[in-house]
């Protein structure tokens, strides 16, 4: 999946760079229905995140199951991923993250932890988001995205900072040791709005559409799923 990425002064130094993406969620607020699976253009989410870290020439990616398991790994298999199942995926999701964190094969320089159900994230958002960690300030070993003063998504930090959130208690996860640790944390400022774009309720599906046009579907099989 790698490739040498380009930005605005020429090719940058090499990273190894690894992904956790996080689709292990029951989906309760959207009728327990898996978001990674609304689809955009009939490609389900999270294959387009799949596409876009591919494209952004990330090395290994580490996807992260739990509820629903076995409605999305089958959409995901073709891809050259780790599938990691969360057993217990109600220990919410700094235990997903942590299954995934310690998943990688390969070394790294650095991880980034992304969500399945953020429908617009590209690969160029991705590749803005790995040149704003090459350009950090030298303190810095988080990078977060900021759109209008708030946090967004995906986030990247060193392989460091991966084995230290490891090394710590169960319920440490990469919010938590940011919060301890906010001199570490770089605030990539952007006016990209995608990078807040996520989905939980029917009514932000309704809102997706209002804001953009697009709009997300269901297969026919989830379509009418309740519980």
């Amino acid at each position: 999946m790698a490739c040498i990425l380009k930005g605005g002064g020429g090719l940058y130094n090499r990273m190894v760079l690894g992904a956790v993406l996080l689709a292990a969620g029951s989906g309760s607020r959207m009728g327990f229905r898996p978001k990674s699976l609304l689809q955009l253009g009939g490609v389900p989410l999270i294959r387009r995140q799949l596409i876009a870290l591919s494209g952004a020439g990330v090395d290994e990616v580490v996807v992260v199951l739990g509820h629903h398991a076995e409605l999305i790994e089958p959409v995901v298999q073709d891809f050259p991923v780790t599938v990691v199942r969360n057993l217990q995926p109600d220990d919410g999701q700094v235990s997903s993250q942590r299954l995934g964190l310690s998943a990688f094969t390969g070394k790294l320089d650095a991880v980034l932890v992304a969500l399945a159900d953020q429908p617009l994230i590209n690969s160029q958002d991705i590749s803005d988001l790995i040149g704003a960690y090459k350009k950090r300030p030298d303190q810095s070993s988080v990078v977060v995205p900021e759109v209008q003063g708030k946090r967004g998504n995906p986030v990247i930090f060193s392989n460091e900072v991966r084995q230290m959130i490891l090394q710590d208690s169960v319920n440490v996860g990469c919010r938590q040791w940011q919060e301890s640790h906010p001199a570490a944390v770089y605030r990539f400022v952007t006016s990209n709005r995608r990078y807040r774009v996520d989905l939980d309720t029917p009514e932000d599906i309704e809102q997706f559409t209002r804001d953009t046009g697009h709009v997300l579907r269901w297969h026919d099989e989830l379509a009418n799923v309740t519980r």
